[in-house]
């Protein structure tokens, strides 16, 4: 492949990089809007009841974010080929900690399923009581949490590897590259800390407003600018 087809490629590789960056913050987004209108702490018969009398909406949030997880692949694929010609490794590196983070979050989605069978089925209401289903919605809660946090360490240790590509290669403006890097920095902090610390888990969401900005900056960027090869080449 000569130099033109392979800059042709990071720029198209870039702006599908760009769309996915933009789209999966979408349904993530949505998907947690949608089913977090759904649930009432420590109330399980009033979750049940909510979710029974709107089933397909909480399904699709469901969906949504199973969807946001499987784009993440598209995603990953679109940073790696965009940034591949700075490090090779680092860049595959940074894939395969994407590729992880969107396994474990197909395995979040696989457990928040599991769990509407408990919110919707009616045997569940006559082999547990009351009382037993809440226990049993807080274990599988508790589980999706700590899945999410668990997802979202290897989430940032890829974004911080390819934010750090991109502000090694000067493919965009570094404020965008340093941004994304801050922002991916803080948020294996504040999700070690939520595991170590569960209480604090609803202040500490403040700590990934940096890096969804840069994901939402920098997706509008790669998708409308692309990637400026020529500074490598000085």
């Amino acid at each position: 492949m000569t130099n033109s087809e392979t800059e042709k490629s990071q720029i198209r590789y870039a702006r599908l990089a760009g769309f996915m960056y933009l789209f999966v913050d979408i349904a993530y987004a949505l998907g947690m809007f949608i089913t977090n209108r759904f649930q009432v702490p420590s109330n399980f018969s009033e979750t049940a009841h909510k979710i029974m009398g709107s089933e397909m909406l909480y399904r699709i949030g469901l969906s949504s974010t199973l969807i946001g997880g499987l784009c993440t692949v598209l995603l990953a694929m679109g940073l790696y080929g965009a940034v591949k010609p700075i490090n090779k490794n680092l860049a595959m590196l940074a894939l395969v900690f994407r590729l992880v983070e969107a396994t474990l979050f197909g395995v979040v989605s696989i457990v928040s399923f599991s769990v509407l069978r408990l919110y919707t089925g009616a045997d569940s209401v006559n082999v547990f009581d009351a009382k037993q289903l809440s226990v049993l919605v807080s274990l599988s809660s508790e589980a999706g949490s700590a899945g999410f946090n668990i997802g979202a360490i290897f989430f940032s240790m890829g974004s911080i590897l390819f934010f750090y590509l991109f502000l090694k290669s000067k493919y965009i403006p570094k404020v965008l590259s340093a941004l994304g890097l801050f922002g991916s920095v803080l948020v294996p902090i504040v999700c070690f800390w939520s595991l170590i610390m569960p209480q604090s888990a609803g202040i500490l969401q403040f700590g990934w407003l940096p890096v969804a900005i840069a994901e939402i900056l920098v997706g509008l960027w790669l998708l409308f600018k692309g990637v400026n090869l020529r500074p490598r080449e000085n």
